[in-house]
Order: structure tokens, then sequence, then C-alpha cells
């Protein structure tokens, strides 16, 4: 009978130390799923935060974090509104009123014919024939 209670307790601290790992690895799992959610929650409030002209990106260390969350389909909630509540708290960290796009209407420029100079053999024969084409019509 003693032969059995030997096997019993290795077995015992051997359940007993998986039980400990596994907590230890859940909570580490639960750790890196908070990281990774803050990091998309920061993303998503560059986005907002590039949206309402914020020039200055590290005025987001003013953002109130707990007022933000994510949905169940990834969506950011009440970032907008955060990042609204921040502009009118600290305008001087946000820019005028723009439009989406940061490119400009490039200047408007009379087309300019390239010369036979400037072509190559073949841009100058398909010049050539379309010049022969109009004045037969």
């Amino acid at each position: 009978m003693s032969h059995s209670t030997a096997d019993a307790e290795p077995q015992e601290d051997s359940e007993e130390g998986l039980r400990a790992r596994i907590e230890k690895l859940e909570g580490e799992s639960q750790e890196i799923l908070r990281q990774a959610e803050r990091r998309i929650i920061l993303s998503e409030l560059k986005v907002e935060a590039v949206r309402a002209g914020m020039v200055d990106l590290d005025g987001l260390t003013f953002l109130d974090l707990s007022q933000v969350h994510l949905r169940d389909d990834g969506i950011l909630a009440g970032g907008a509104e955060v990042v609204a509540q921040l502009r009118r708290a600290k305008p001087w960290l946000f820019s005028g009123a723009s439009s989406s796009s940061v490119a400009s209407v490039p200047p408007s420029k009379p087309s300019r014919q390239k010369l036979a100079t400037e072509m190559t053999d073949a841009e100058y024969r398909i010049a050539k024939a379309n010049i022969i084409k109009r004045s037969a019509l």
C-alpha cells in the first residue's frame, strides 16, 4: 500500500504545477489581449485626430481612454466624441478646418506638344501617321 501512495503524490504535484502554469499562461494571454486592444484603440484615435485636424499626435496623451472602447465588431466607440472634446478644450493642438484630402489642385498649364526632336523613333512614326490620317479627312 505504501507503494500506491508514493505514486499518487508526484501525480498531485504535477497536476498542481500544470494548473499553476495554465493560470499563468491565461493571465499572460489576457495581458497580451489588453495590450493589443489598447494599440488598436490608439490607432483608431490617431485616425480620428488626423481627420479632426490635429497638428501633433503627441496631443493624444491628453485623451481619457476610459471613455472609448472597441465594440464587438471591432469599431471604436466614442473616439470621435473624445477627440471633439479635446479640440474644444485644447484648440491649439488642431489646425483650421480642412477637407479630408491634403492634395492641392495642380496648376493649369496649357498642354505643350512634344517636338519631333524630343520624340523617340516609335513616337515620331505614330505622330506622323496621326497627322497623315487627319489631313486625309
